[in-house]
């Protein structure tokens, strides 16, 4: 149950801690939101999960102490609170209702946080491939596990962070866990929690005027553009030339009609071994993350057997942040989506006549090439009207499905009329834009989190993903607590297996030759 708050001060009596009353925010989805959204809506698509494994005193992990700092952060960041109302495909929004009182916020807080006795697998496996744990009413989910081990001051932990992914990015995500854990492990005890918790429900919702406005959408944040023809007629065509100039000739070979399973292995190498990478690539000029892009090509020529002569492109997210104005919200709350999208796109062929000298010059060529296209993607004077477009062309595409799903869930779908003849013509050979998988590249997390903050709390283990499509694949490549993380997150049920296994192996062999 949730801790019952004793706390009065002068400007909160008892009767103001469970006075009622009802104040409620909303705002439309963004077009990037609702290309999220959408999706979701029949299985979790894109759900969102953080694992953080842990020792800590026993004490700090106390039921009741966690729900006070889950109260705290759900007030300070409202989405994660909300719900999403759909009233048709143009009209999503997001809905706030204000906790009532200190103590309704210490309940809502409560329903949305679970304690189990569960490993670290069978907690991330369960939620990947399990029934859905997020829903439209409920956007985040806070899931602790303890294991017992007898006579010992610090116990291990496991915990789970889970979000949709329309309420915001993996920086969010790892944003807010330092947050949490700093929080949760400060020298504050539970009546100074209360208090904190006190303090942020009255300054929202315990005065007489109304706060106003959610934390805005990444549109709402994307600075104005020059609203002439001329300008939207070059943004346009610059656009549509950047999404032509994407050449990829390569995928991994599918399976269809099993049910989603996704899996996701993940390697880390001790912290002596990531130093040393970290040494060769600043010595190479290229960070950890563009040489993530080459271990993924040149792992992929040694696993695939023909189309060499064609490029292999890969995809990531763009963080946008640096480039957004500031919110209008009153709690300017860093949970937001704030994602564009770039491609790398580099040669398959490599000679097999090659010796490891000239693999290991090609590799090294290939990371910079990476670089220079994650950085000429970065600082484009036209990245704000690409990700606007972008966007666009999300959210229409992404409702137009979701209208399609629906009409065929509903027995209303009917076939599409034929096409009229055409005369025939010359066929184009368009170049196939493949891309053969996603990266998700979270840099050094020890940047993010502050451990010093929570020195009693000793982490070692971060796992991170979401729960996929059928057929999806992301590779996730990260720095935390010293230590190079790789993890391969898949559908295992959607892929030839022994293509993906050879693939999975040639990285971990090219991360222990080529990088050190």
């Amino acid at each position: 149950m949730a801790p019952s708050l004793k706390r009065t001060d002068s400007y909160s009596s008892d009767d103001t801690l469970v006075e009622t009353f009802r104040r409620q925010l909303e705002r439309p989805l963004g077009d990037t939101e609702a290309s999220y959204f959408l999706p979701s809506r029949e299985s979790g698509v894109n759900d969102m999960y953080l694992h953080l494994g842990f020792r800590s005193p026993p004490s700090i992990m106390v039921r009741d102490r966690v729900c006070l700092v889950w109260a705290i952060l759900r007030l300070r960041h409202p989405l994660l609170a909300s719900k999403v109302e759909m009233h048709d495909y143009e009209d999503l929004r997001f809905v706030y209702s204000a906790p009532e009182s200190v103590i309704n916020a210490l309940e809502t807080a409560d329903e949305n946080l679970e304690y189990r006795s569960q490993s670290k697998d069978e907690m991330i496996d369960l939620y990947l491939n399990g029934p859905r744990t997020l829903s439209n009413q409920r956007l985040s989910y806070l899931i602790v596990s303890q294991h017992v081990e007898q006579d010992e001051s610090l116990q291990n932990f496991d915990l789970l962070l889970c979000a949709t992914h329309f309420l915001g990015d993996g920086m969010a995500l790892h944003q807010f866990a330092n947050d949490f854990f700093a929080l949760l492990a400060s020298d504050r005890a539970d009546v100074d929690l209360e208090c904190i918790l006190t303090d942020e429900w009255y300054s929202r919702w315990g005065g007489t005027k109304a706060v106003s406005g959610l934390p805005s959408s990444l549109e709402d944040r994307l600075p104005p553009l020059p609203n002439g023809r001329l300008y939207r007629a070059v943004s346009r065509i610059d656009f549509d030339n950047s999404q032509t100039r994407l050449i990829g000739g390569h995928s991994f070979p599918r399976r269809s009609g099993n049910p989603r399973r996704t899996i996701v292995p993940t390697k880390s190498i001790d912290v002596v071994r990531t130093k040393r990478m970290l040494q060769k690539c600043k010595q190479k000029s290229v960070s950890i993350s563009s040489a993530l892009f080459a271990i993924c090509n040149i792992a992929w020529a040694r696993t695939c057997e023909k189309n060499w002569e064609l490029p292999t492109m890969m995809y990531s997210a763009l963080n946008l942040r640096p480039v957004l104005t500031a919110s209008r919200a009153f709690n300017e709350s860093y949970w937001y989506l704030a994602i564009g999208y770039f491609n790398v796109v580099l040669p398959t062929f490599i000679p097999k006549s090659a010796s490891d000298e000239d693999i290991e010059r090609v590799f090294w060529h290939r990371a910079r090439a990476a670089k220079d296209q994650s950085t000429r993607a970065a600082k484009s004077i036209m990245l704000v009207s690409r990700s606007r477009l972008m966007a666009q062309e999300r959210g229409q595409r992404a409702r137009c499905w979701a209208r399609e799903d629906d009409e065929k869930v509903n027995g209303q779908r009917k076939a599409p009329p034929a096409p009229p003849a055409l005369p025939t013509v010359k066929a184009t050979n368009r170049p196939p834009s493949a891309a053969l998988i996603g990266l998700s590249l979270l840099g050094n997390l020890d940047g993010i989190y502050k451990h010093s903050t929570f020195q009693e709390i000793q982490m070692h283990t971060l796992t991170t993903g979401s729960r996929q499509r059928q057929s999806g694949m992301l590779l996730f490549g990260y720095t935390f607590v010293g230590k190079l993380w790789i993890s391969l997150g898949y559908d295992e049920a959607g892929f030839d297996v022994d293509t993906v296994d050879r693939f999975w192996g040639n990285v971990l062999n090219a991360v222990d030759t080529l990088l050190l």
